[in-house]
């Protein structure tokens, strides 16, 4: 497979801007988030950003394995259509738990959320199997996210 290098960081980038948008509108509440009672398991605060990232860029390379698939291209936009969904669901999230603090509706949010990656994950991996691997982690991290936030919205 021949790599387009320009396709391949517009791939990555929109993630990656998604993502750092989403945490630059949220980051006053994220810095009032450190008071917050918080469930066991959560993590310190520098685990976030960096776990975030690594997601977004598999995200990223897999909606590029998804482009450059030789499968229908009726296919492949519906696979991108869906992607494009659960990215703007995941741009919203922060801005209702960090920003707004309507813990228990990001909550259900997230449950919408997880149920977009689950469709993601579904329709990434019949146009490319790797690509279907490469949101797994995400998938494993929003379920985590969603104990959390839970976490956060009964203790608070």
């Amino acid at each position: 497979m021949k790599i387009e290098p320009k396709k391949l960081i517009v791939c990555l980038a929109i993630p990656l801007a998604v993502g750092g948008l989403a945490a630059a509108l949220s980051m006053q509440g994220m810095r009032a988030f450190a008071a917050l009672n918080k469930p066991p398991l959560t993590p310190p605060a520098w685990v976030f950003p960096v776990v975030w990232t690594a997601l977004y860029l598999m995200m990223g390379l897999a909606s590029y394995l998804v482009c450059e698939s030789r499968k229908p291209r009726e296919d492949v936009s519906a696979a991108l259509t869906v992607y494009g969904c659960q990215l703007a669901l995941n741009f919203f999230w922060p801005l209702l738990f960090f920003h707004f603090r309507l813990w228990l509706f990001a909550f259900f949010w997230l449950v919408a959320l997880w149920l977009a990656v689950i469709a993601t994950l579904a329709f990434f991996r019949k146009l490319h199997r790797r690509a279907g691997t490469l949101i797994l982690p995400y998938l494993l991290w929003v379920t985590f996210a969603g104990y959390l936030n839970l976490g956060v919205a009964l203790l608070n």
